[in-house]
């Protein structure tokens, strides 16, 4: 059980003391402080067992993503909430740096949780005022489909 001290109360010359416990408190004793990145950090969650196509410099593609700051979590942008993904073409400098980099050689329907230090995200700058001045930022990512075919279209095409 996690503990802290809600109160100490002394009452006079008799020395009385209570203490009271609350449950749900974050226990600090053991919590280690997150180092933000220094660099893009790719971490692949899922990978599709058919990957017909890998994504690459030029192409147009549709990403699902949620974006959070490293700092405390907080989620600043949501295309899920939006029901409609982002489309951009990849590498042309359209999006942050970090995804640019960060969503290369992904296939269709594969997910991807990107670590992004703040320059490689919004730099000085920031993104007032959800994203402050070199924050880093965590997006989990997934590519819906390239240059306009979606998973089922490509596992078609092959057969």
């Amino acid at each position: 059980m996690k503990l802290f001290t809600l109160a100490l109360v002394s009452v006079g010359l008799l020395g009385l003391s209570i203490t009271g416990v609350c449950a749900d408190a974050p226990d600090t004793k053991d919590a280690k402080p997150r180092t933000p990145p220094t660099s893009l950090q790719i971490g692949v969650k899922h990978r599709p067992k058919e990957c017909p196509v890998r994504t690459k410099v030029g192409d147009k593609i549709a990403v699902h993503y949620e974006g959070k700051l490293f700092s405390n979590g907080k989620v600043f942008d949501s295309s899920l909430k939006r029901g409609e993904p982002i489309e951009f073409t990849l590498g042309h400098g359209h999006v942050i740096k970090g995804w640019d980099q960060g969503l290369l050689n992904m296939c269709v329907g594969e997910k991807r949780v990107l670590k992004i230090p703040g320059d490689l995200a919004y730099g000085s700058r920031g993104a007032p005022p959800d994203i402050p001045a070199d924050a880093a930022l965590v997006f989990s990512t997934e590519l819906m489909a390239v240059n306009g075919k979606t998973a089922k279209d490509l596992l078609h095409q092959e057969l």
